[in-house]
């Protein structure tokens, strides 16, 4: 029994062993391949932090709410056969984006020992929720609240322009009609008429800190801010005026 047993365990300490020299080749072959593809998991660790730290100022910036990116990088084939980087990799632009939506040409740089660098392009996709219309709204319309839903777009595919809050919508009119499930955008809205042609309206003026009004009869539709024809009711002259509110002018002269 003993020598049986001492037999299988001779035959099992080869088998250890052949497994462990298995294991340890297994071991080595891994690591090789993790080095070999740890340099490109660097790279795109660098590059998506890169990008995120200019996405976030863009949303300071521009006042986003609600963003989300996510980063897409294209390594050149050569990426898989560099060392992996003891020190924290250097990124840089190497080509002229103004826009942290436009893709990137950037030169990624070790600087451990001899070093290496690459070149990479990579495109940061951003969405942001953006003010859609919930139904039709007819031209001319007043838009509240109620006619407003926000929804999700990739703001880099959006050249016409977005809202990504409803507070800047609401109280705007529509220059046209504007479909259900729209995407607002800058060019379909005005703000509302704040005079309308045939209206009473109040010219004031001043000068030197006196102040004076006198009524009078818009001759046309305006906007605050607008210029538009009014004339003076009790003298019949007939002036430009800026519209100053609802209501209110005064004389541009």
């Amino acid at each position: 029994m003993l020598p049986h047993r001492h037999g299988v365990r001779g035959s099992c300490g080869k088998v250890v062993s052949a497994l462990l020299t298995l294991c340890l080749t297994g071991t080595a072959l891994a690591q090789t391949a993790t080095t070999r593809t740890d340099a490109p998991r660097q790279i795109e660790q660098a590059v998506e932090g890169y990008l995120r730290d200019n996405l976030q100022r863009e949303a300071v910036r521009q006042r986003w709410q609600g963003m989300q990116a996510h980063v897409d990088t294209s390594l050149p084939a050569s990426a898989v056969r560099l060392p992996a980087c003891s020190q924290p990799l250097q990124v840089r632009p190497s080509g002229e984006a103004p826009s942290p939506l436009e893709r990137q040409r950037l030169e990624i740089r070790c600087p451990a020992g001899a070093g290496w660098s690459i070149d990479v392009t990579s495109q940061a996709n951003v969405s942001l929720p953006a003010v859609h219309a919930l139904g039709i709204i007819e031209r001319g319309q007043l838009i509240g609240r109620e006619d407003l839903k926000l929804q999700r777009i990739n703001i880099g595919k959006a050249p016409r322009g977005y809202f990504n809050r409803l507070d800047e919508v609401v109280g705007k009119a529509a220059k046209r009609r504007i479909r259900a499930g729209q995407t607002l955008t800058p060019a379909l809205l005005a703000q509302p008429l704040a005079v309308k042609r045939g209206q009473p309206v109040k010219i004031v003026a001043s000068h030197d800190g006196i102040e004076a009004s006198t009524a009078g009869e818009a001759l046309g539709d305006g906007r605050t801010g607008e210029v538009i024809r009014v004339r003076n009711v009790r003298s019949g002259k007939v002036i430009d005026a800026q519209v100053l509110d609802e209501g209110v002018v005064t004389s541009t002269f």
